[in-house]
Formats: C-alpha cells, structure tokens, sequence
C-alpha cells in the first residue's frame, strides 16, 4: 500500500542522514554525497542481506567519501548487510572490506582474507602496482621516488593476450606466462593468487 511505501521511504531516508524534504528533490537539485544516499536509501527500502556498490566514493570528495564509508559501516553492522564493492580505490576498501579480490582484464587475480593480507603482502605483479602506486599524505609513508608505474598499454579486453592476462605488462614475464593462463592457488591460509612465479 502506498502508506506504507511512504512511511519505509521516510525511515531509510533518516537511516542515511537526509531530511524529509528531500523526498520530493528532482536529481539535479542535490549533491553528490546526498545523491549517494538517495541511492544507498533506495537500495536499503528492499530489506536486503547483499547489497552492490558499483563505485560509490567517486566523484565524492574527500570529506564526503569519509561520510559514506561511515554510513556504509553503521549500515552494515544495524542490519547485518553484507556488501559487494567494486572500486579501483584500494585505500577507501581498507577500511571496509573484510576480503578483497584483485582483477585484471576481468579475471581476478588475487583474493585476501583477510583484506590486510593483500597490504600487507601483495602477491599478484599488478596487485603490487596497484599498491605501490599509491601517495601517501604521511611523507614518512612514503617517497615520490620509490612510486612504481605500471608500464604498457592495458590489452583490449575483448580480445585478451594468451596464457596469463597480465604477461604483456608484467616485469617478470617468461615464456610459460604468454603460453599458460595461471590457476588461481592458495599461498598461504585466505591468500590466493593466479601466477606462475608467487
């Protein structure tokens, strides 16, 4: 019934920190973090256990990214969710995610659980890119000159290079790596990865 609607439309849009008024704003009238939480309000109306999160720090600054990762968490945590979260901002899943997987031209190439096995100890050459090209605002975290570049061009993924995705910009490539695509293995308890050489 349409009271109904109204009334779970009224409480998810006070579980995400937006006034009433809001409820009848066109899209063009809000901001990208109030945007976020519409977004985050309609998909918690359904009473779901999974939710996607497809992006959802960007285009946020950071100060709102740090808005959303704390609503994300009381969400969490008030209504048991668990979340699927697809990002290239490894820093902001830190403080997140419980498990992480790494992929690359579609393939996931490396899977941490726990997420901090992946920081502390990546595995995968692209997941060590990824991670060694972050900067860091604490400059005893790290030095400009210690930046690692993934060098290449990224293949075109319709048509993906034979044997392991990554060997055209990978530094340690060998034969086997054009040749042989890697079976994802475990290393250690939680930690796995799909390469030739780890």
């Amino acid at each position: 019934p349409a009271q109904v609607r109204k009334e779970k439309s009224e409480q998810f849009m006070k579980e995400v920190g937006l006034t009433l008024e809001y409820l009848d704003a066109y899209p063009h009238e809000l901001s990208g973090g109030q945007r976020q939480r519409v977004s985050i309000a309609r998909a918690m109306v359904t009473n779901p256990k999974l939710i996607v999160c497809d992006e959802p720090f960007s285009a946020l600054d950071v100060s709102v990214q740090a808005q959303i990762i704390s609503l994300l968490i009381k969400l969490k945590q008030q209504f048991d969710l668990t979340y699927l979260i697809i990002s290239h901002d490894l820093a902001l899943l830190q403080f997140i995610c419980n498990a992480l997987a790494v992929m690359y031209l579609g393939e996931i190439v490396e899977e941490a659980l726990p997420a901090e096995k992946l920081f502390s100890n990546p595995l995968h050459p692209y997941s060590q890119g990824l991670l060694g090209s972050f900067l860091f605002a604490d400059p005893n975290k790290q030095r400009i000159d210690s930046i690692e570049i993934l060098t290449g061009e990224v293949p075109n993924p319709i048509f993906p290079p034979r044997g392991c995705r990554f060997h055209p910009r990978c530094k340690h490539c060998q034969d086997i790596c054009q040749k042989e695509k890697p079976v994802m293995r475990g290393i250690d308890p939680g930690h796995r990865v799909a390469c030739h050489f780890v």
